[in-house]
């Protein structure tokens, strides 16, 4: 057997494992923690390595996430996005999630929501995480604002294909801060912690909400050692 056909096998296993522990519904199951934690790709977490947390619970994420790390349940809702995933062959070994589409429609092996939920993806990552209903979620990279003092985009995977520049206008958040909120608010039962930098943008949509916490990057690391 080649270094190819090794990982190809390696690749297969890992994918078995993961949809053994996922009921058709994208629930996690047998875990052995109570935690999740859900990435966005804002560039507040571009510090944390993915794979740490994958060791410690449960990982959602988003979009080109895939390119360098393989999450638990991975969701992408852009049209322009699926076509990358798909050409890549992720979604043969990989759980992927996104809406239902008629383009979609010939790609093999990817999981529709029913019905299509219609968010965003980072909101939609956070959704279905709680349908896993652990005691508590963890969510980094969900920045809303953009770099430098709000004004440009930001995205820990700008000026990379389907992506927009580092120096073009920040995108509209919104719609991600209602969509998170509502997550929020419909599952009082779990506690949401965000991590986010020193002093860094608190939404005052997410400001008064009790089963959500504000943690900056330190205190996640010091509980979590990563």
């Amino acid at each position: 057997m080649n270094k190819a056909q090794r990982k190809l096998q390696k690749e297969k296993k890992r994918a078995e494992k993961k949809q053994k522990n996922t009921n058709a519904q994208g629930i996690i199951k047998n875990s052995n923690s109570d935690i999740i934690f859900v990435l966005g790709n804002g560039t507040s977490r571009s510090g944390i390595e993915p794979h740490d947390l994958q060791k410690i619970a449960p990982v959602y994420g988003c979009n080109a996430l895939y390119r360098s790390f393989a999450p638990d349940i991975l969701i992408a809702v852009d049209t322009k996005m699926i076509k990358e995933i798909a050409d890549s062959g992720y979604q043969n070994t990989n759980p992927v999630w996104t809406n239902p589409n008629r383009t979609f429609q010939k790609i093999p092996n990817l999981n529709f929501f029913k019905p299509s939920k219609g968010w965003s993806s980072g909101p939609t990552a956070l959704w279905f995480a709680s349908h896993s209903q652990p005691a508590a979620i963890y969510i980094l990279g969900f920045d809303y604002r953009g770099i430098n003092d709000g004004k440009n985009f930001n995205n820990i995977f700008s000026d990379t294909k389907n992506y927009k520049k580092s120096t073009d206008s920040a995108t509209y958040y919104g719609n991600w801060l209602r969509q998170t909120r509502t997550v929020i608010k419909e599952n009082p039962n779990i506690t949401y912690y965000r991590v986010i930098r020193k002093n860094g943008f608190v939404p005052k949509d997410l400001v008064g909400i009790k089963n959500l916490h504000h943690i900056t990057l330190e205190e996640f690391r010091k509980q979590f050692c990563v």
